[in-house]
């Protein structure tokens, strides 16, 4: 007997447009289609989520930063500051706000299952990283997948 396991769309799918190896802070990571039945419960919108990392030594000042998507859908940090070398994921449901998670407080979902872009930018509103997938080419032009994939072209 042969069984498949359906695994959720995630990094493998999704190409990243900006500089994150010269940036501090960069998405490196996307979970657009959480696992399972799309329910609208609030576990099935928190298994949706961007994670956000500081790759640097030292700590980062998100307040007023904001991630949104093509709909314009958008979070707004509050009173974040995200340590160095670490990760945040930033999850679409209602939770409480720790250290490693943050929660949207959103009842429905963010981000398109087929085609979207994550945009992070700072607190003067400037472009700091995106993240793309569905009807986006490949611009590198080789057919690869990548888990991310620059404007520059650079991996990261």
């Amino acid at each position: 007997m042969v069984s498949a396991v359906a695994l959720p769309a995630s990094a493998d799918d999704h190409h990243h447009h900006g500089r994150q190896h010269h940036r501090a802070v960069y998405i490196s990571d996307v979970q657009y289609n959480s696992p399972g039945l799309d329910d609208r419960s609030n576990r099935s919108l928190n298994a949706e989520w961007v994670e956000i990392t500081n790759g640097s030594r030292r700590a980062v000042n998100l307040d007023d930063w904001t991630l949104a998507d093509e709909d314009g859908h958008t979070y707004t940090f509050h009173h974040y500051r995200l340590n160095g070398h670490a990760t945040v994921r930033v999850h679409s449901g209602i939770g409480r706000d720790r250290k490693t998670d943050l929660f949207q407080d959103r009842q429905a979902y963010v981000w398109d299952n087929h085609s979207d872009t994550a945009t992070l930018r700072n607190h003067r509103g400037r472009f700091v990283d995106e993240v793309f997938w569905g009807h986006h080419d490949d611009h590198r032009g080789d057919g690869r997948r990548y888990s991310g994939v620059h404007r520059d072209g650079h991996r990261h």
